[in-house]
């Protein structure tokens, strides 16, 4: 925000604005819009330039006024302001106190600025870095790895939990071999869905599009989304182990059972790493929490502990008294 702004009275002329505005306007962030204040300073409208060269320079400025205008407050989020101006496209707002005492505007190319650095920050978290204070190449080693660590220890240590997951299914893994050589394709087709999810989503509420209200609507779409990418995926893992098993007798006689058991396998995982990235972003905002803290390596290991579980309880139903 910044107070160089210009202010007119209601009962001035058009003549006696200009007059106003050449002998002050130098000072102003810009003179495209015009603010016009009541005793004590109270906003009481705002008017464009164009509207004082087009009339008579005797017309009131109260003649031209509507009564309507937009205005930010001084304790609002600095992204609220990014949403309004793109809402409203406007080159600039005023800001009030709560009082609707007219303290300063906010211009657009603040607020590119602003839009900018949010944006970043969102994407840093994204990545599952903790957001950058400068540009990249000024920060000091230390620093980066500060900023990166961090994350990095916590994905590491939610991986554990893979390990631990695998732990329960030796003795399925120990029977069929085979099935070890599936899981990285499984849990990462879960995790890939889950981040897709979850950087759409931030986004979008990012953008404003995807309100806290809207959450059935996000997971009944992503619901058939998932559904339908983890048919697609499964289709081409059913295919693959079928041409490898006619061709070159990979998988044994039992190769039927071990395409389905990939089939329906992918089918769980994505469609439970679509809903998992699509509702945590959701879930934080309702916490007070930044949806982009959802990061997509946050995702994809909590999707790769569930889908070590989902393979494998597939698997149980599908070869119990064949290969295990």
């Amino acid at each position: 925000m910044t107070p160089d702004y210009v202010a007119l009275k209601p009962h001035w002329t058009v003549g006696d604005a200009l007059a106003h505005i050449r002998q002050f306007g130098s000072d102003s962030e810009t003179l495209n819009m015009l603010y016009v204040t009541a005793k004590g300073g109270k906003l009481i409208d705002d008017l464009r330039m164009r509207e004082l060269l087009l009339v008579s320079p005797e017309t009131r400025i109260e003649e031209l006024m509507d009564d309507q205008f937009v205005a930010l407050e001084a304790t609002q989020d600095q992204e609220e302001a990014v949403s309004a101006f793109r809402r409203l496209d406007r080159t600039a707002l005023p800001v009030t106190d709560t009082g609707g005492i007219l303290v300063g505007i906010v211009t657009f190319d603040d607020v590119l600025d602003v839009a900018e650095e949010e944006a970043t920050e969102d994407f840093h978290k994204l990545g599952g870095v903790e957001a950058f204070d400068e540009p990249y190449l000024h920060l000091s080693i230390p620093e980066l790895v500060r900023k990166r660590a961090v994350w990095l220890v916590m994905l590491f240590i939610g991986e554990m939990l893979t390990a631990t997951a695998m732990g329960f299914f030796q003795h399925e893994i120990s029977k069929a071999v085979v099935l070890a050589l599936f899981i990285p394709l499984i849990i990462s087709s879960g995790g890939n869905s889950g981040s897709q999810a979850a950087t759409l989503v931030t986004r979008a509420m990012a953008l404003g599009e995807v309100r806290l209200r809207d959450w059935w609507r996000v997971m009944r779409r992503e619901l058939l989304a998932g559904l339908s990418l983890g048919v697609i995926l499964g289709a081409v893992g059913f295919l693959r182990i079928t041409v490898w098993a006619l061709a070159f007798d990979s998988y044994g006689p039992h190769w039927p059972l071990i395409a389905a058991t990939i089939f329906l396998s992918l089918i769980g995982v994505v469609l439970w790493g679509s809903l998992a990235g699509s509702l945590l972003p959701i879930a934080l905002k309702r916490m007070g929490a930044d949806p982009a803290s959802s990061s997509a390596p946050f995702i994809a290991t909590i999707v790769d502990v569930t889908g070590i579980v989902i393979f494998f309880m597939v698997a149980a139903m599908l070869l119990t008294g064949t290969l295990l």
